[in-house]
């Protein structure tokens, strides 16, 4: 018995080293012991979730999305997460965000029907004039250039940084270490051109609101997502984002199983 449960203590602890996902111990309390978090992409309905409709949402909520082709399928396999791009709700049906073409407003309905999943997340203490300032910068921003140096760039560092998210890696060190990283890797990419998740953490900071004190090239949709409440993010937010609900759920079969 002693044998079996140490060979699948080794397998854990070897999978935990293969992916590299964030994880955080939490000390024990009154009321648990010592546990070991691990980061976690699962989320559907059914499984702790749910499906809402669209007058669920208030202007500011964040959707995540994926969808069935290369490029999304590309992100996912590299961030190891079940989105691939990131959207802005700005109210009254209308969304923007930053794709190739640039960033652009245009109906919450097209993003329903064309994406295969979509979820929504909430950011807390946004009020009526912080909406009204993240719509109106938004808005202001409709035309402006796709930052693709800043995703090239990105790709690299997502798969680079997981060496600072090894199992057991104190909060604080991973955070040198990927910040250190990140300015290193990440310098050369520009802030006046935005792609997805750039684009949405941009418009938060621009209404005084900002979700993480890291620079919005640093992160990805896959880091949003890790940013919402009951998970472990591997960049910090200053307070955990609210899952609203899902919108769609329709996930790729390759993708519907949990993964880091």
């Amino acid at each position: 018995m002693r044998r079996h449960l140490r060979a699948a203590a080794l397998a854990a602890a070897a999978l935990l080293l293969l992916s590299a996902c964030a994880t955080r111990v939490d000390l024990p309390s009154k009321d648990a012991g010592l546990r070991l978090r691990v980061q976690s992409s699962v989320i559907a309905p059914g499984n702790g979730g749910e499906l809402i409709a669209a007058d669920a949402l208030q202007p500011g909520d964040i959707l995540l999305t994926s969808i069935a082709t290369i490029n999304s399928f590309g992100i996912r396999l590299g961030t190891f997460s079940p989105v691939s791009h990131a959207v802005l709700y700005l109210g009254d049906g209308l969304i923007a965000e930053a794709v190739g073409s640039g960033v652009r407003a245009r109906p919450l309905a097209d993003v329903v029907d064309e994406e295969q999943m979509v979820v929504a997340f909430r950011v807390p203490g946004l009020d009526a004039s912080g909406a009204q300032k993240l719509r109106a910068w938004a808005n202001s921003q409709v035309g402006i250039r796709y930052n693709t140096t800043g995703v090239l760039l990105n790709a690299p560092f997502v798969l680079n940084r997981r060496l600072c998210e090894l199992p057991l890696v104190p909060s604080a060190v991973s955070h040198y270490c990927i910040s250190g990283m990140a300015m290193v890797q990440l310098g050369a990419s520009r802030d006046d051109q935005f792609f997805c998740s750039q684009f949405v953490l941009e418009a938060y900071r621009r209404a005084g609101l900002p979700i993480t004190d890291a620079d919005p090239r640093w992160v990805s949709p896959a880091d949003l997502l890790h940013m919402r409440e009951g998970d472990v993010p591997s960049i910090a937010a200053t307070q955990p984002l609210r899952y609203v609900g899902h919108l769609k759920y329709n996930p790729p079969p390759l993708l519907a199983a949990d993964g880091p």
